[in-house]
């Protein structure tokens, strides 16, 4: 889910200066794309590289504790499965991290069974560490982000309310099951970057305890896949192929859909950047009706 220079309330030449490691050194800044709710600029420092992410406007809105976040990207580094840390600014809403040698993962290289292999290696890894920080539930995001938005007075569609209540029972189907993990809940392929030898996983700003199936499924339908996809998804994790644990996939497939669509609505009551949220929202919300019309 988720540049456009800062602007003039924060100069990243200043924040860089107050970083220890970074201070004094000499070094080039420059912007990187792609993001959707963040300004992230490379930082290249007498041969080391670096990523400098400062936070979008009003991001605690979204459900995103920096803290939290900052909590699950050491946690990830010392798992093997994300860069290090290299510091956090909480003032300024600031964090730096190494730069992830490599390259983020296409769509299309996602549904490749070797690469995938490597891929929830690197997430079970992280799905079985220690109990980390805060808490992730998608049923709770959506109801927030759908009551946020209304207060902005964002229009939505006239599917929202059937679309709302249809979630409410997903919800009901799947309250009894897993306990919760640290999660990562926001699996794009561009989260997933590959040096060859590992996969590394970045951008945990939705990162908390939450339930595996909600990862497995937002891996998912993030990645477009099909019904051979997600039987391999599920044999390379669980070592085989259980119908009740399709059953949950699928299910959570649909919830990953309906949170997108509603970060899709808010962000476009709060986000500054020139991104169209509204058609974000509409495309995930009108896949959630459809999906959920044929089950």
């Amino acid at each position: 889910m988720r540049s456009r220079c800062i602007g003039s309330a924060v100069d990243e030449r200043k924040l860089i200066q107050l970083i220890p490691e970074l201070r004094g050194r000499s070094l080039t800044v420059s912007p990187l794309g792609g993001g959707l709710t963040n300004r992230n600029y490379r930082i290249d420092a007498e041969g080391k590289s670096y990523v400098l992410r400062v936070a979008g406007k009003d991001t605690v809105l979204l459900g995103i504790d920096r803290a939290r976040e900052v909590a699950c990207a050491r946690a990830a580094a010392e798992l093997g499965v994300g860069p290090e840390v290299v510091a956090y600014l909480p003032e300024h809403e600031a964090l730096i991290r190494r730069f992830a040698c490599g390259r983020a993962l296409t769509v299309e290289e996602m549904q490749q069974p070797a690469v995938l292999s490597r891929v929830v290696e690197a997430l079970r890894r992280y799905h079985n560490g220690p109990p980390g920080a805060g808490t992730f539930s998608p049923f709770a995001t959506v109801r927030k982000y759908h009551a946020l938005a209304r207060t902005r007075q964002v229009t939505f569609p006239d599917s929202v309310g059937p679309a709302l209540e249809r979630l409410a029972a997903i919800d009901q189907e799947l309250q009894a099951d897993d306990s919760p993990c640290p999660c990562h809940n926001d699996l794009l392929a561009g989260n997933f970057i590959d040096d060859g030898r590992a996969i590394r996983i970045i951008d945990w700003e939705y990162g908390g305890m939450g339930n595996r199936f909600f990862d497995l499924g937002n891996l998912a339908t993030n990645n477009d896949f099909a019904d051979p996809h997600e039987r391999t998804l599920l044999a390379l994790y669980f070592g085989e192929v259980r119908p009740d644990d399709l059953r949950r996939l699928h299910l959570m497939r649909l919830v990953s859909d309906m949170r997108e669509a509603m970060w899709g609505f808010l962000q476009a009551a709060i986000s500054t950047l020139e991104v169209d949220y509204l058609a974000y929202g509409r495309k995930h919300l009108e896949r959630f009706m459809n999906a959920t019309s044929r089950n």
